[in-house]
C-alpha cells in the first residue's frame, strides 16, 4: 500500500515519467536479460544484467531497478543495482547506482561510485536520448568527485545501431566505446584508451 501511494504521488508530481522504459536503443522492460563475455583486469569477465520487477521512487520519480552482476574468472567481483526512468519524450534518465566491489571471500571492499539523485547534491543524468543525434553530449550522472560519467554520440550505423564514447573527468586518461542496437540495447563495449577491457553480448532474452 505504501509503495503504491508513493508511485501515485510521483505520477502526479512528475507527469509523463515512467518506470516502463521502452526507448528503442535502451529498452529496460521487466524480465529482459543480457549476458556479456569479455576481459577485464586481465581476467575473463561474465556480466549479467537483468531488469527486475522492482520500482523505487527517487527524488519524486518512479525508477526501474536493474541488477548487474560481474564475475571475473568465475568469481563474483561486483554487484550493482542501477535505477532508470523514462521521461515523457522517451529520454532515459539515470537516477542512481548502488555498487559493491567484493574480494575473493565475498566481502565488500568498496562502495565507491554509489550515488542517488537528490542525496548529497547528486543529480540525475541522461543515459539515452529519445532520438540520438551524432554530436550530442550529455552527463550520465553527477555527484562531484564520485560519479561524473559523460558520453557523446559519435556515429549512426545504418538505421538500427549507434556508437558512443564515454569518459569521466575523474579518470581523464580513459576512453570507452559502446555500441547499441534498436530493440536490444547495448551489444558491445571496449576501452579505446587507458586499458584493454572489452565485452560482447552473447545472449539476450526479452
Amino acid at each position: 500500500m505504501i509503495a503504491a501511494a508513493l508511485l501515485a504521488t510521483a505520477a502526479l508530481a512528475h507527469p509523463g515519467f515512467t518506470a516502463h522504459v521502452d526507448n528503442p536503443y535502451f529498452p529496460l522492460l521487466e524480465g529482459m536479460r543480457w549476458e556479456y563475455r569479455g576481459a577485464e583486469e586481465g581476467k575473463r569477465s561474465r556480466d549479467v544484467v537483468r531488469v527486475t520487477n522492482r520500482v523505487r521512487v527517487i527524488d519524486g520519480v518512479p525508477c526501474r531497478a536493474v541488477s548487474d552482476r560481474l564475475r571475473l574468472n568465475g568469481r563474483l567481483a561486483e554487484r550493482t543495482t542501477d535505477w532508470y526512468t523514462q521521461g515523457p519524450d522517451g529520454t532515459v534518465w539515470y537516477y542512481g547506482e548502488r555498487t559493491a566491489e567484493l574480494n575473493r571471500h565475498g566481502r565488500v571492499t568498496s562502495r565507491e561510485g554509489s550515488w542517488m539523485a537528490g542525496v548529497d547534491g547528486a543529480r540525475p543524468g541522461i543515459f539515452m536520448p529519445a532520438r540520438p543525434k551524432v554530436g550530442e553530449e550529455h552527463e550520465q550522472e553527477h555527484l562531484a568527485g564520485h560519479a561524473e560519467d559523460r558520453f557523446r554520440v559519435v556515429a549512426r550505423l545504418g538505421h538500427r545501431a549507434l556508437e558512443t564514447r564515454e569518459w569521466t573527468p575523474l579518470e581523464p586518461g580513459i576512453r570507452d566505446a559502446k555500441w547499441y542496437v534498436r530493440g536490444i540495447g547495448q551489444v558491445a563495449e571496449a576501452t579505446l584508451k587507458g586499458g584493454s577491457e572489452h565485452a560482447e553480448l552473447v545472449s539476450f532474452h526479452r
